[in-house]
């Protein structure tokens, strides 16, 4: 038997035998039935020997849109992205939920937990976005399916901010607005956002 399975890792006992996992969807529209997931990035958090929450490995996918998903042009505007780039390199919903899914479930037996709980900046978005995506492709969900860590609600709470940009200049994580609205970025800095936060109370 491994380590994962005998004895729990702290990150275990910190969330209640949940694996907070940080995710950021970039969307064609904010209707999760219709219009497509475009961008996913996934950023796993661990535990140092002093209890501190750490972001570490970074998985990001291009994302095709599903047959006959909705593409709203204010949104590709406001995101910047060319859905039909070549250079995107874009896989399907299937492929990108196998491979997410199949990275979080190897950290969450590693560190003995349960099942993943979802990190993100207005988690609702991207837990509806994410559940829709599940139905599509019909496959497991290694998430809580409604608990979320919201940092948008925890900037507010600690740092009167609940915009991402403006939290992170509170916590003095540096924050390119250039750069925003990529789900690698935004999911990288939510996940440092997440531990500064939950460091001050571990």
């Amino acid at each position: 038997m491994t380590e994962a399975t005998t004895k729990k890792f702290p990150i275990a006992k910190r969330f209640r035998g949940f694996l907070p996992v940080v995710i950021d969807i970039e969307t064609a529209g904010l209707n999760p039935g219709t219009d497509a997931v475009l961008e996913i990035a996934t950023v796993l958090v661990r535990m140092d020997d002093e209890n501190q929450l750490h972001p570490t490995d970074t998985l990001a996918c291009h994302v095709k849109p599903f047959e006959g998903a909705n593409l709203d042009r204010k949104a590709l505007e406001f995101t910047g992205i060319i859905p039909d780039h070549p250079f995107r390199f874009a896989i399907t919903e299937e492929e990108t939920l196998k491979q997410t899914f199949e990275m979080i479930e190897q950290e969450v037996k590693r560190t003995g937990c349960q099942r993943a709980v979802l990190v993100a900046h207005n988690a609702w978005f991207d837990l509806h976005f994410l559940q829709a995506m599940i139905k599509r492709v019909k496959c497991a969900n290694p998430f809580h399916k409604f608990t979320t860590l919201d940092t948008a609600t925890m900037g507010g709470v600690v740092y009167g901010q609940t915009v991402l940009a403006r939290a992170c200049k509170k916590a003095g994580i540096p924050f390119d607005t250039k750069e925003a609205h990529s789900a690698i970025y935004d999911a990288e800095r939510t996940a440092e956002l997440f531990c500064k936060i939950a460091n001050k109370f571990s």
